[in-house]
C-alpha cells in the first residue's frame, strides 16, 4: 500500500564529511502564499541551555517550481521565503556544519555521522502539527558502502520498530515534535541486540573498541527490565535503541522518546574476561539506566512547563530537582535492585553522591527550586565559584528522593514508597499527557501517603525543595541499617582548593568559602609554582602539605597571568570532603526489613 505524501518532507546527506557538512532539504507541500517562515530551535530538550543552533547552518536558498524564492532572514533562528509558486511545493535547501562531538548537536567526519533533529531539521511555520517524512541518504564513495542506520524513528515501509535500522532510506514522523525526538547514527558501528519486558532493545557502539557486548547486553536487560516492571507493563515504546559513541574519554547522555545518545570512555565498556564490576563500567551502566528512567520520567512523566515544549526560548520550571533528581536517585537504585550490583556497591555509590552534595557551600545559598528555574544561566553556565554559589538538582534532587523514600518506607512499614508517587505519576501525567503543575509532586506524595503521613511528607518536602538546610540522612538511614560517616579523603592541612584536573601544571580550578586560599587571596586560575621556595607538581603539592600541620603557616608563590604573585597561608585542618555509607554491624528486624524493601534484598 503506497505511503501518502506527507505535508513537510526532509532529505538529508552527508554531503561532504570531510567538511562535517551535512546537505539538507525541506519540500513542503502547500506553503503559506504569503510568505513561508521556518525556523530551527534555539534549545534541545533535556539539555537546558540556549545553544542557538541555526549558527551552524552554513548557507540557505528556496525554490519554487524551479524558480529562485526571495529569502529574509527576521532573527538568529528564523526566516521567511516570499512568493513561492501557487499550487507548487516549496523546496528549502540548505547546509548544517557538524563537529560537536556531543550528545546534543550533531557530528560529521570521514568515519561515521550523528545528528539530533533539533540541529538540522527546520520547523515550518503552521505545519509542526502535520506528519512528516525524512529521507536519510548515505554519501557518495566506495569507501561509505558498508555504512550503515539506526534510529528509533519508524520505517516508512511499516515495518517494527528496529528492524528498519541499517538501512538508509525514507522514515516517517507523526508530527515535528516527534521528528526531532529520534536522533541518528549512521557508519560502522557494532550492534547488539537483547529484549526486555517484550520490547527489542538495540545499542550500537560508534568508535574503536574491544566491548563484551554479551555481557552488556546482558546487564542492560536486568536494568531495562526492572525499570519497565517498576512502572507496569506493557513499556511505552515499542522498540529502544541506545546509540553510544565510544572515545578515549568522554562522558555524556541525552534522553529522547525511545532512544538515549550517550558518550563514553572506552575503558568504561567491559571486556571478554573482565573480573568484577569497575567503577567506570558501573558508571556507564548508571548512564544508561539514567536515560532510560527518562523515557518514563521527564518524556511522558513531564513538567506544564514543557507541555508543550517551546523551543525558540527558555522553558523554566522549579521541578528539575525531581525530573532529573529522582531520575539520578533510580539510575544507581535501578543497578542494586535489578541485581547487576549488590547491594555494598549502591552504597559506595549513594556514598559518592552524598560527598558531591557536600563539598560546595552552594547548597546552603540556593534551593534546588532555585536551581531548576535557573538552570539555564546558572547550572549549565558554572564558572569557577560554581561550588560557592549553587547547588545541582541532580545530586541534591537524588538524596531528597532517597530521604523522601526512606521516610515514606518507614512510616508506613513498608507498605508504601517512592515507587508509588513514581506510579501514580505515570498514571495521572504520563499516561494521559497532562503536565505536572509546579505544586503536583506534593500533591502525589499527599495522596500516596494518605492523610497523616502523606501531609506531613508533602509539607517537609515543600519545606526542604524551597529551603537550603542539609538532610537528615544519618538519623534517617540509622532507620534502614546503615550508618554513614564523614571522613577526610586527604590526611594532610587543607588549603581549600580544587585543582584543574589533565594539566602539568599546578593551577587552581576552585577556591571553596572560608578556606586558607581564600583568606590568603588566591584566586581561580593561579598557577602555582612554589611552596615555602620549592617547585610543585601536582602530586607534589599534597606531599608537601603532609609534612606540615594544621595551623602552620607557608609562603606559596603563584602565576596570575603572567604577573608572579606571593602568598601566605596558614593551614586549615584535613578537609572532610568524603562521605562513607556501610551495613550497621548490629541492626534489628525492622530496620532489615525496611532495607529489604528498600534495595530489594
Amino acid at each position: 500500500m503506497p505511503t501518502p505524501h506527507p505535508a513537510v518532507a526532509y532529505r538529508i546527506c552527508p554531503s561532504n564529511p570531510g567538511a562535517h557538512l551535512f546537505a539538507v532539504s525541506c519540500t513542503v507541500a502547500d506553503p503559506n502564499p504569503s510568505g513561508q517562515v521556518f525556523r530551527l530551535p534555539a534549545w534541545i530538550p533535556g539539555s537546558y541551555m540556549i545553544r542557538d543552533f541555526a549558527r551552524n547552518i552554513v548557507r540557505l536558498r528556496a525554490e519554487s517550481a524551479g524558480r529562485p524564492c526571495a529569502v529574509e532572514k527576521l532573527d538568529k533562528h528564523s526566516w521567511r521565503v516570499s512568493h513561492p509558486v501557487a499550487g507548487e511545493p516549496l523546496v528549502l535547501h540548505y547546509e548544517v556544519y557538524a563537529w560537536d562531538l556531543s550528545v546534543r548537536s550533531a557530528h560529521l567526519d570521514r568515519t561515521h555521522g550523528f545528528f539530533n533533529g533539533t540541529s538540522v531539521f527546520l520547523a515550518v511555520e503552521g505545519r509542526t502539527d502535520m506528519p512528516c517524512a525524512v529521507t536519510i541518504e548515505r554519501p557518495e564513495g566506495a569507501e561509505f558502502a558498508d555504512w550503515r542506520v539506526i534510529t528509533s524513528l519508524p520505517p516508512a515501509d511499516g515495518r517494527p520498530g528496529g528492524e528498519g535500522s541499517g538501512r538508509f532510506g525514507r522514515y516517517l514522523a507523526a508530527d515535528y515534535d516527534e521528528l526531532i525526538d529520534h536522533p541518528v547514527e549512521m557508519g560502522c558501528f557494532s550492534l547488539a541486540r537483547f529484549e526486555a519486558g517484550g520490547v527489542a532493545h538495540d545499542i550500537a557502539l560508534t568508535g574503536r573498541h574491544d566491548c563484551d557486548l554479551e555481557r552488556l547486553c546482558a546487564d542492560l536487560a536486568r536494568i531495562c527490565t526492572w525499570q519497565i516492571d517498576l512502572f507496569g507493563r506493557p513499556a511505552p515504546v515499542d522498540y529502544y535503541a541506545f546509540l553510544t559513541m565510544v572515545v578515549g574519554d568522554g562522558y555524556g547522555g541525552l534522553e529522547h522518546r525511545a532512544s538515549t545518545a550517550l558518550l563514553c570512555a572506552r575503558e568504561d565498556l567491559p571486556w571478554k574476561g573482565m573480573q568484577g564490576l569497575p567503577d567506570g563500567y558501573k558508571s556507564f551502566l548508571g548512564l544508561c539506566s539514567h536515560e532510560y528512567f527518562h523515557t518514563w520520567n521527564v518524556k511522558r512523566i513531564k513538567p506544564a512547563a514543557f507541555a508543550p515544549y517551546d523551543l525558540s526560548r527558555e522553558n523554566h520550571t522549579r521541578l528539575l530537582w525531581a525530573f532529573e533528581g529522582f531520575t539520578s536517585y533510580y539510575d544507581d537504585l535501578a543497578l542494586v535492585r535489578s541485581g547487576v550490583i549488590d547491594p555494598e556497591d549502591y552504597l559506595g555509590l549513594l556514598g559518592k553522591t552524598v560527598s558531591n552534595v557536600m563539598r560546595g557551600s552552594g547548597r546552603l545559598k540556593q534551593s534546588v527550586a532555585e536551581s531548576s528555574f535557573d538552570a539555564w544561566t546558572k547550572y549549565y553556565r558554572q564558572d569557577e565559584n560554581a561550588p560557592n554559589a549553587i547547588v545541582s538538582y541532580y545530586t541534591k534532587g537524588a538524596l531528597i528522593a532517597l530521604a523522601l523514600d526512606l521516610q515514606l518506607r518507614a512510616g508506613s512499614a513498608g507498605e508504601r514508597s517512592l515507587d508509588d508517587v513514581m506510579r501514580r505519576l505515570w498514571v495521572e501525567h504520563g499516561q494521559t499527557g497532562i503536565g505536572v503543575a509546579e505544586d503536583g509532586i506534593y500533591q502525589a506524595v499527599r495522596e500516596v501517603g494518605g492523610a497523616g503521613l502523606g501531609a506531613r511528607l508533602a509539607r517537609w518536602l515543600e519545606h526542604t525543595v524551597e529551603g537550603t538546610e542539609d538532610l537528615a540522612l544519618q538519623r534517617l538511614l540509622k532507620g534502614f541499617g546503615v550508618d554513614l560517616d564523614a571522613e577526610a579523603s586527604i590526611q594532610a592541612p587543607s588549603l581549600g582548593i580544587k585543582l584543574a584536573a589533565g594539566e602539568g601544571e599546578v593551577r587552581v580550578a576552585n577556591v571553596f568559602d572560608g578556606g586558607a586560599a581564600q583568606r590568603a587571596g588566591l584566586s581561580a586560575g593561579d598557577v602555582l609554582i612554589a611552596l615555602d621556595g620549592l617547585r610543585l607538581s601536582p602530586k607534589g603539592l599534597e606531599a608537601q602539605l603532609k609534612r606540615r600541620q594544621v595551623g602552620d603557616r607557608v609562603e606559596l608563590h603563584a602565576f596570575r597571568r603572567d604577573e608572579l604573585m606571593r602568598f601566605s597561608v596558614e593551614l586549615d585542618p584535613p578537609a572532610v570532603d568524603r562521605y562513607v555509607l556501610r551495613f550497621a554491624p548490629r541492626s534489628g528486624e525492622r530496620a532489615r526489613r525496611l532495607r529489604k524493601g528498600w534495595l530489594g534484598r
